[in-house]
């Protein structure tokens, strides 16, 4: 189904002059890496920085209160979507995780005529294509990007327009801190000799990824996120079982035990509802009989039934002879 959408946005083209793009105003922006590879002191800073920045940076959870109202269900949705190109095109993590942080952000601080349906799908476009657009050197045509099941197709004209009114309403910051910029050095933490730490961040991300669709976690900052998660991944090695939420504390300035806990507990919540929806029902069994078998039972039966009749013609014939 293709729609045009030229007259359903007023507001879809900005007037932003194209030079702010680049010039950013003479600030340069702030880049986010997780690597180790520099001194020790460089990196705690880096990320105490990041922390910092954590408050300055858009997010969804100071003001709960002015979020646009929207059903889990249709969010859960459109993140399922989501979550399906990224598997169906090998997108990065960091990926899907900006285009469901562009989608949150965006309704944060904007209505959108209807909360189902196709705004809610032509929106999700155009994070997904903003995202990877951001970081794959790869990346499909505006209508590729619309495959695994989606209920609308778009003109790329109108996929444009919508991309141009995230971008005002985000005020251009597509640079987000996520978790993952925190997950080697969490893990390093629990793991200094590095023999678990790959492990422990690739485990951390299936997570992340896995609860991306729960709107409870919007609650929590990013650092938070990473450190639960961790200490989720963490707490499936023997060696590594012991470690709480009060050790993570310590991994860095600014992080708090009982945040970090109740994420942690919200974790292992929807981890038990998802096994719990992939364990196979238990049908009852029941035995099944086969033509042969049948057939096989029914001589049986039969043989059987001729023989008692033979014995009793015997008996009766022995009795007769007694009686004589």
């Amino acid at each position: 189904m293709s729609l045009s959408c030229s007259d359903c946005f007023s507001d879809l083209l900005c007037s932003e002059d194209s030079n702010i793009i680049f010039s950013c105003g003479g600030d340069e922006l702030p880049e986010y890496s997780s690597d180790l590879d520099s001194n020790p002191i460089d990196v705690e800073e880096s990320i105490a920085g990041l922390l910092e920045d954590e408050r300055d940076l858009a997010g969804i959870s100071s003001c709960p209160s002015h979020h646009q109202l929207i059903e889990a269900s249709a969010r859960a949705e459109s993140v399922a979507w989501l979550l399906k190109v990224h598997r169906y095109y090998g997108f990065q993590p960091l990926t899907a995780y900006l285009s469901v942080n562009y989608l949150d952000r965006f309704l944060y601080s904007h209505h959108l005529p209807k909360l189902n349906g196709w705004p809610l799908q032509l929106l999700s476009v155009a994070c997904l294509s903003l995202a990877a657009k951001m970081e794959e050197q790869l990346v499909p045509s505006l209508l590729d990007l619309q495959v695994e099941g989606a209920r609308f197709n778009f003109e790329a004209k109108n996929i444009q327009r919508m991309e141009l009114l995230v971008l005002r309403v985000l005020d251009w910051r597509l640079r987000s801190i996520s978790p993952f910029c925190y997950l080697n050095f969490f893990s390093f933490k629990i793991d200094p000799t590095g023999i678990y730490t790959g492990f422990l961040s690739s485990r951390a991300t299936d997570i992340i990824l896995s609860t991306i669709q729960e709107t409870s976690f919007l609650e929590y900052r990013p650092s938070c996120i990473a450190a639960a998660t961790i200490l989720c991944a963490a707490n499936d090695l023997p060696n590594f079982s012991f470690i709480t939420a009060q050790h993570a504390e310590s991994w860095t300035h600014g992080l708090h035990k009982d945040n970090i806990m109740s994420c942690y507990e919200s974790i292992r919540q929807v981890m038990l509802k998802s096994k719990a929806k992939r364990q196979p029902k238990v049908l009852p069994q029941h035995r099944v009989m086969t033509r042969a078998s049948i057939i096989l039972s029914d001589d049986s039966s039969s043989s059987s039934y001729k023989r008692r009749k033979l014995n009793n013609d015997s008996w009766e014939d022995d009795d007769k002879r007694s009686s004589d």
